[in-house]
């Protein structure tokens, strides 16, 4: 039976199912873990299907619709983060650090092989530990009178780190099948990865980084991606402001401090130019 210990977290497990009802929370769902612990059959996942066994992992984002068709008894455990839950200000979840599991699902949301939904894994152990880690959460979910508050939330923390760093995996493993754009690619993941930290993204210290001369690096990255390195920086810091908007109810400032622009002037500024209207107007659009 699904239970929320977290406000805006649902935790559900399902045990020796040969059936699954489309799932309530899909409208409504930000970020989903689906872990099969054991069974078989398919997934429709957006009009497409693919396969499902025991130990799989998936992942899915907003706007996801997936239904489960066992072909084999099927126990599984599904972590839900809701939309509201980067939403307001809600007491219970005040000790959270709800900005750092932001930022490691938008990671996952603006990558470019998240649309593979099913989880792949640099190493063997990741996958086990990441195993180990929901059943904890699941485990802790079930206690009915008494729980670990602290081991949920710290599980959860090292879960979304695991996704996410295998997802990063997953990119670099793909670019380097197409060896001419493996360099490139490596530059475009640092950019993601340090998105957050600006010092590590001057021309200088990215030609350090990849071994290129400072006056060649911007040379190279336009020349493989159409696009200079500063509007490619700039224009992934929006995308960045795009999600903030869409999925939490951060101040214009607070967004524009964390994504390091002067104030929510400059930031409002860049996005009319980027988006050809203003933050405040984006934000209602998508209310």
């Amino acid at each position: 039976m699904p239970r929320t210990i977290i406000e805006n977290i649902v935790i559900q497990e399902y045990k020796d199912q040969t059936f699954f009802e489309f799932c309530k929370y899909t409208t409504i769902r930000f970020f989903e873990i689906v872990y099969f612990e054991k069974g078989s059959g398919t997934i429709r996942i957006n009009g497409k299907t693919v396969n499902y066994s025991a130990n799989s992992i998936f992942v899915f984002v907003p706007d996801d619709i997936y239904i489960v068709n066992p072909e084999s008894s099927t126990t599984t455990i599904a972590i839900k983060f809701l939309k509201s839950f980067f939403r307001g200000d809600a007491s219970q979840n005040a000790n959270l650090p709800i900005n750092d599991w932001f930022r490691k699902i938008e990671g996952i949301l603006n990558s470019e092989s998240h649309q593979l939904r099913e989880m792949r894994f640099e190493t063997e152990s990741d996958k086990i530990h990441l195993l180990s880690l929901i059943e904890m959460v699941a485990a802790e979910n079930d206690k009915k009178k008494s729980y670990d508050l602290f081991i949920i939330q710290k599980s959860l923390s090292v879960i979304l780190h695991l996704i996410a760093r295998n997802i990063q995996f997953l990119n670099a493993d793909m670019s380097t099948k197409i060896v001419e754009s493996s360099k490139i690619q490596q530059i475009i993941n640092f950019i993601h990865a340090n998105i957050y930290h600006p010092e590590l993204l001057t021309t200088k210290n990215l030609a350090e980084e990849f071994r290129m001369a400072d006056n060649y690096i911007s040379e190279y990255f336009k020349k493989h991606t159409d696009v200079s390195l500063k509007k490619y920086i700039l224009n992934y810091k929006l995308k960045l402001v795009e999600t903030r908007l869409k999925y939490t109810d951060l101040q214009f400032s607070e967004i524009a401090m964390e994504l390091g622009f002067t104030d929510s002037s400059h930031l409002n500024k860049t996005f009319q130019s980027y988006k050809g209207m203003t933050i405040g107007a984006y934000k209602a659009s998508i209310s």
